[in-house]
């Protein structure tokens, strides 16, 4: 029990102790809080205190960054006043002696009427705006002009030696006029075209002369960008167009071309227009691949970077030249259609056609237009009065009312005149198919070439036949049709004319020269034939007979002697009026001699041998192959 109170007391001690401890340990924290909570308030004093000198200090640093700000800004302003200054003197000094410190010059100009309208607050800007864009103003009339006398001094005629050097060798000229492709001509076709020729051309290298030199270039592609910012495209258009121009069409004045026109076109003799029309089509070639082209890329890399002004300066430029080529196209093509005309309008609309895709691309923009699509209507138009000149020709051909007889028989001019004109047809096959295709309906172009040849044939045949009526022997009037005919045959047997009007043609019209030649022995020695005959050579009586050992009897005398006379007169007689025909083709007359040759020599031989002993009586014509032959 005692050891239960011990117990007791010694935990009423330690809890005794922990209480107090606990009361120290609250005390000491109210100190240490009452502590804190002064310092909080000598803090807040302390800031208090200390505010005035932080805003003072803000102020000052405040103040000095404005300053450092303000001097900067100083700086700079004074530094643009300087590069102005420094402007000013290179602009009034002129282009002449340093351009390119010139055109730089102008460009700091900009940069500082840049600044200072973007800083119009400083208390000069307007004043120095107003300044520097009468400076730029300046500046850039010097511009013009320094743009103007370059382009002047660097603008040159092209003679047309240096034009020839960039054609192809099958094209330059050997001597003399550069127009010399072929030679003017009669009433037939005069110059030599071949369409092999053509693709030749069409691939051949053509290299365009150096119209300004490439050094000069940039220099006044720098000046004419300064134009272009300063607004001055219009300025810069008319520079361009009056010094360009002007010496396109000098170059061209130089190679030959000439500003023709309709009436002019009209009273040419055939033999000078067709030669300037040949001209005309060599200068197409020179001004489209070479001239034009050439400024093109003048144009192009002058301008570059502006693409529609490069087109309409380009358009500027050669709009003039480009009228007057054209121009002698057009008169050429409403001129007074003749079927001579047909193979040069073929080739006018042939150049057309072969530098299309080059005009296309050569002036190309908006501001080309015009120039593409008079190129293409004077293409069409050349194919128009083309097809039409072909429509007139057939007609022609049927209803040629010459008077000028053939009085030998041998192949009428107008013969070898329509088989010429169908050869050369022939020459412009890849043409005509184009003309048919753009004009045409129905088959293929070929069937089409085919028939319309048939027609004019027809034509000619059908127009012959009128001409052989002008003889008034008959046997002429065969050997005039069989020459003629014989001689279309054998053109269309030699040439491409075979394949398009094909085997059974030329058959039927072997067959018809035959026939005619046939008809001209028949009417020229049938009648001297009869004289070879024994019919009514019988005595009727009162006359005297003789016999011929058996051959015959009672034959009269007297007729046997007529008869060789009248065939002596006739042979004669023939034989002067037939030395004054002709059959011109040598295989046809060989083949005529002897078919008369095989008619005649077999009815002589046996009536002399029949009726030989009146040789006694009355000396005959010796006959002979020879004689014959002679005859034609």
């Amino acid at each position: 029990m005692g050891i239960a109170v011990a117990g007791m007391d010694s935990l009423s001690d330690r809890a005794s102790m922990m209480r107090e401890a606990l009361q120290k340990s609250q005390t000491i924290t109210d100190n240490v809080v009452s502590i804190l909570g002064s310092f909080d308030s000598r803090l807040s004093a302390l800031e208090t205190a200390m505010r005035p000198t932080q805003i003072r200090t803000h102020a000052i640093r405040k103040a000095h960054e404005n300053i450092d700000k303000s001097l900067k800004s100083a700086e700079v302003i004074l530094a643009q006043f300087d590069l102005s200054r420094q402007a000013e003197a290179k602009i009034l000094k002129g282009p002449h002696e340093d351009l390119e410190g010139y055109l730089g010059a102008i460009d700091q100009l900009r940069s500082n009427i840049r600044f200072f309208s973007s800083n119009k607050n400083f208390k000069n800007s307007e004043g120095v705006i107003n300044h520097s864009n009468t400076l730029l103003a300046k500046a850039i009339s010097k511009l013009e002009d320094e743009f103007k006398q370059r382009l002047n001094s660097y603008s040159k005629p092209i003679e047309p030696d240096r034009l020839f050097d960039g054609l192809p060798n099958s094209l330059r000229p050997s001597s003399g006029s550069p127009g010399n492709q072929g030679e003017p001509g009669g009433r037939g076709p005069s110059h030599n075209h071949s369409e092999h020729q053509n693709v030749d051309l069409e691939t051949a290298v053509y290299t365009p002369p150096t119209l300004i030199p490439p050094r000069i270039i940039p220099l006044l592609h720098d000046l004419a960008k300064q134009m272009v910012r300063a607004g001055h495209n219009q300025q810069l258009l008319k520079i361009y167009k009056e010094t360009r121009s002007l010496v396109l069409e000098e170059s061209l004045r130089k190679l030959g071309v000439e500003k023709l026109g309709k009436d002019d076109v009209q009273k040419m003799q055939w033999e000078v227009l067709e030669a300037k029309i040949g001209n005309w089509i060599h200068f197409m070639r020179i001004a489209v691949k070479l001239l034009f082209a050439g400024e093109r890329k003048v144009c192009d890399e002058m301008f570059e970077g502006f693409d529609s002004l490069s087109d309409q300066c380009f358009a500027e430029v050669t709009a003039s030249s480009v009228s007057v080529l054209l121009s002698f196209g057009e008169a050429i093509a409403r001129s007074k259609r003749s079927p001579e005309k047909l193979f040069v309008l073929l080739d006018m609309y042939e150049i057309m056609r072969e530098l299309h895709s080059e005009i296309e691309t050569i002036f190309k923009g908006k501001a080309c237009n015009e120039i593409r699509e008079s190129a293409l209507g004077l293409t069409k138009r050349l194919a128009q009065t083309a097809q039409e000149t072909f429509g007139d020709f057939e007609e022609a051909v049927e209803k040629d009312a010459t008077k000028t007889a053939v009085l030998d028989g041998t192949v009428h001019p107008l013969t070898s005149y329509v088989i010429n004109y169908v050869k050369f047809l022939f020459d412009y096959q890849s043409t005509l198919t184009q003309l048919f295709q753009e004009f045409e309906t129905g088959d293929g172009t070929v069937s089409q070439l085919a028939s319309v040849t048939m027609r004019i044939m027809q034509a000619l045949q059908t127009n012959l036949d009128g001409k052989s009526k002008q003889y008034r022997d008959p046997a002429l009037t065969h050997l005039f049709l069989m020459n003629n005919i014989h001689y279309m045959v054998r053109s269309v047997r030699r040439s491409e004319a075979k394949d398009l009007l094909g085997d059974d043609w030329v058959q039927i019209h072997r067959r018809i020269v035959q026939q005619h030649a046939n008809q001209y022995k028949r009417n020229a020695w049938q009648k001297i034939l009869q004289c070879l005959s024994i019919q009514g050579l019988t005595s009727s009586g009162g006359g005297s007979s003789v016999g011929d050992g058996g051959n015959s009897s009672g034959v009269s005398r007297a007729l046997i002697k007529d008869r060789f006379k009248i065939f002596n007169m006739q042979f004669e007689e023939l034989h002067q009026r037939q030395s004054q025909w002709t059959v011109p083709d040598t295989e046809l007359r060989e083949s005529l001699r002897l078919a008369v040759a095989e008619v005649l020599l077999p009815a002589y031989r046996s009536f002399l041998k029949r009726f030989g002993y009146i040789l006694l009586i009355h000396k005959p014509i010796i006959l002979s192959k020879t004689k014959i032959l002679k005859n034609l």
